[in-house]
């Protein structure tokens, strides 16, 4: 079975029981705006960069709500109960149109970013550029299988990898995974890594990725393939349950 980051994030940092829950029993996900804004603002920067970042700042925020909108939409009919969506806010409700305003201003901020600072974008031998790029590759023994946000071309020779965040969390693993895979699949040269923070219109510091190994990498995620086949799942239940998309199906979750 092939894995992800967020596989080995939810069964090893976060809590194994809510892989369990979404994974093995499929219990069906609480919808959570900050999921639409982000799945949203990555189409839009997608077709932005793809069309070489000829379109303007209004067409590509458009995209933006058009996608929004339409998830949104798709998920209400869904779970038309606002009390059962995961929220930040005071309410589902008011979550969903605070979102939609946030990610627009995300989206036209990262136009005019892209604009000024030019970041120049890996190509494969066909010209597209490496946005959204899909890898797979074995490390350490299990099937990995990753979608890179960008490749960014470097100065010597080696690539970026770069993670857009629409949210405040960072994970350092998907960094690392990541350049794993695109040294297995692509034969390139990763040193560094970074995320551009949407909330700050900027790029996070540099991540150094040059000493991180497949070894270093491949432990974590057999350690998590191992867990799930035996078919361990402790839970975790704390602070985190509020978040969690299938705490509605859990027994073990904070109260």
């Amino acid at each position: 079975m092939t894995r992800s980051v967020s596989q080995a994030e939810q069964y090893l940092d976060k809590c194994a029981w809510a892989y369990y829950l979404r994974r093995v029993e499929g219990v069906t996900p609480s919808p959570a705006a900050w999921s639409l804004q982000g799945t949203a603002f990555h189409s839009a920067i997608e077709v932005f960069e793809l069309e070489g970042r000829r379109l303007n700042g209004d067409s590509t925020v458009e995209l933006f709500s058009e996608d929004y909108s339409a998830r949104a939409r798709k998920e209400l009919a869904r779970e038309p109960d606002l009390n059962n969506w995961l929220t930040a806010g005071p309410d589902g409700g008011t979550d969903i149109e605070a979102r939609y305003v946030l990610g627009r201003a995300q989206t036209g901020a990262y136009v005019e970013w892209a604009k000024d600072h030019g970041p120049r974008l890996w190509k494969d031998a066909d010209g597209r550029p490496g946005i959204e790029l899909r890898l797979q590759a074995n490390i350490g023994g299990v099937e990995v299988q990753g979608i890179i946000d960008q490749l960014v071309n470097e100065p010597d020779e080696s690539v970026r990898i770069r993670d857009l965040k629409t949210g405040s969390t960072r994970s350092r693993l998907q960094l690392e995974t990541y350049a794993v895979l695109v040294r297995k699949a692509l034969g390139l040269k990763v040193r560094k890594g970074d995320w551009y923070m949407a909330k700050k219109g900027a790029l996070s510091r540099p991540l150094d990725l040059s000493t991180v190994s497949e070894d270093e990498v491949g432990q974590k995620y057999a350690k998590m393939d191992e867990g799930v086949k035996r078919g361990d799942f402790p839970p975790n239940p704390g602070f985190s349950c509020r978040f969690c998309d299938v705490a509605r199906a859990c027994t073990f979750k904070r109260r």
